[in-house]
């Protein structure tokens, strides 16, 4: 993977993550927080996509790697709802 594909995959992830806090209703933090969200909400809502037995959904190639944008938009959500309701959440 180069540099430029990294990149890519870190702004794809942030991306991912900053709609799956929007869709939530909650902030944790800034660019970074979006990118672990997305990163965390990919492997969540793929784990969860398989265990249903559901289709990947509008994936991406970076680097030769597929990233599912539709789950990790998902687990993100999921990760983001979570944390809120442990922590008592703040919203955005």
């Amino acid at each position: 993977m180069t540099l430029v594909e990294l990149l890519v995959l870190l702004l794809v992830a942030g991306v991912c993550g900053a709609i799956g806090q929007a869709i939530a209703g909650f902030s944790r933090g800034g660019c970074l927080v979006s990118i672990a969200l997305g990163f965390i909400g990919a492997l969540v809502g793929t784990w969860m996509a398989g265990a249903l037995g559901l289709p990947e959904l509008l994936p991406i190639q970076v680097g030769g790697q597929a990233f599912p944008i539709v789950w990790s938009i998902i687990g993100a959500m999921v990760v983001v709802v979570v944390v809120g309701l442990l922590t008592g959440g703040r919203r955005a």
